[in-house]
């Protein structure tokens, strides 16, 4: 099946044709019929295989031209720097129409943002927080809105954005088309989707939670941070000049370290994205990596879903996410558009309860290598050594709520000097 069979009118074939995209997705398929059928439509699709052109396209078509001040068609995502992404690929659609696109996002002066919006707008891309606090403040009416998409449902819910999305059910009108995208369904999602969506059409591209079958997986076992720092400079400095790499990791003091030592031992084409970063520096640093000016970027799971770069080849998880959806959602940054991809993962001991989860959601085991002979393995400090017991005993404790634990205190018995010092208190 062809866009022309799927009824895209022909602006958008050209914009399409632009942007090179020639063939319609799985997911693309089975949801713009739908989506422009006015169904409630819930999308599921791995990541990277166009669920973002599966509601623009149809939705779009629906708006056809520039109509009235305020929205009619709001498209709600938990990041800012995914909401960037969807903005830019609604305006490279809408570059032979008059329709008006705009982005709304926490992080920065809310202003400029508001100005533009009393100025009119078509569609709008939004994280909930700024969508609602420009509505207090008058910016835009909800009465025309007739569309409302949630894309990365999932994630949503992991950002707790509920108690907003269900202030924000009560601006919106009672009769619209809802919409909602993820790349996983799991319980939580579902009861969501049931709050928000009437009588939803699903349409499923894949099996749920399954990574790009053009993404090769493998993985390594190495004792502790520092043994990874000297895994991953080897592994790095093995790679071209031309591979692009995105690192993921927990926390962002490991984000800074890891984007030190490549700077020192690997290249200087190096960033760091994490939340404390500025919006302008996250947004420079994401601009610059997808455009192939930087060949690392180093990222906490703020960028796991903000990031479109069809010419990546690798990802490495220097850290095992704790939720096995997110490590879906990072090898996903890899093998998009039926590009091939690799995705390496980095495993300590007090991270295969983590792992055994992302075996569980795979179905297959990841199979992991042992540390080459050439990697220096460093002694693990007491500190790391305290926190990873720490983390063992906290998946011992989830698995078994009676499991005492390493750090389990203990009644000691008390010294005779002790013993001593309680008799003479109590004379």
């Amino acid at each position: 099946m062809t866009f022309s069979e799927l009824k895209v009118t022909r602006q958008y074939l050209d914009a399409l044709n632009d942007m090179g995209i020639s063939d319609p997705t799985e997911i693309q398929r089975k949801a713009i019929p739908r989506v422009r059928a006015g169904q409630d439509v819930i999308g599921i699709a791995q990541t990277g295989t166009g669920k973002t052109l599966a509601f623009l396209l149809p939705l779009m078509s629906m708006l056809s031209h520039a109509q009235g001040k305020g929205p009619r068609c709001v498209v709600l995502t938990p990041a800012k720097e995914l909401a960037l992404q969807i903005a830019e690929v609604a305006q490279r659609l809408a570059a032979k129409t008059d329709l008006r696109i705009e982005v709304i996002y926490g992080g920065v002066g809310h202003r400029a943002q508001q100005q533009r919006l009393e100025e009119g707008c078509d569609l709008v891309v939004a994280t909930p927080g700024r969508f609602m606090e420009l509505y207090m403040r008058h910016a835009f009416e909800t009465k025309a809105i007739a569309h409302l998409v949630l894309d990365e449902a999932d994630r949503m819910m992991d950002f707790g954005f509920m108690p907003q999305l269900r202030k924000l059910l009560e601006i919106l009108p009672n009769k619209r088309q809802n919409l909602l995208f993820s790349a996983t369904y799991p319980p939580k999602t579902e009861a969501m989707a049931e709050e928000f969506l009437l009588w939803p059409t699903r349409v499923e591209a894949s099996p749920q939670s399954t990574p790009v079958q053009t993404v090769s997986q493998s993985g390594y076992n190495a004792d502790n941070f520092g043994t990874k720092l000297n895994l991953l400079t080897e592994l790095l400095l093995k790679e071209s000049d031309e591979t692009q790499a995105l690192l993921f990791v927990r926390e962002k003091d490991q984000a800074e370290k890891i984007g030190r030592r490549i700077e020192e031992a690997v290249s200087t084409s190096v960033k760091t994205l994490h939340a404390n970063k500025g919006q302008n520096s996250r947004i420079h640093a994401m601009d610059a990596f997808k455009a192939g000016e930087i060949r690392f970027l180093v990222a906490t799971d703020v960028a796991s879903r903000g990031i479109d770069v069809p010419q990546l080849d690798l990802v490495v998880n220097v850290t095992v996410p704790r939720d096995p959806h997110d490590y879906i959602h990072r090898i996903g940054r890899t093998g998009r558009a039926m590009r091939e991809g690799r995705a390496i993962t980095f495993v300590d001991p007090s991270e295969k309860a983590a792992l055994k989860r992302i075996d569980d959601l795979l179905g297959k085991k990841l199979a992991l290598l042992d540390l080459p002979k050439s990697v220096q393995v460093e002694s693990t400090p007491r500190w790391e050594a305290h926190a990873m017991a720490r983390a063992i005993d906290r998946e011992k404790r989830k698995a078994d709520p009676t499991f005492k634990g390493a750090f389990h205190e203990k009644k000691r018995k008390p010294s005779p000097q002790g013993k001593q010092r309680s008799r003479r208190r109590k004379r």
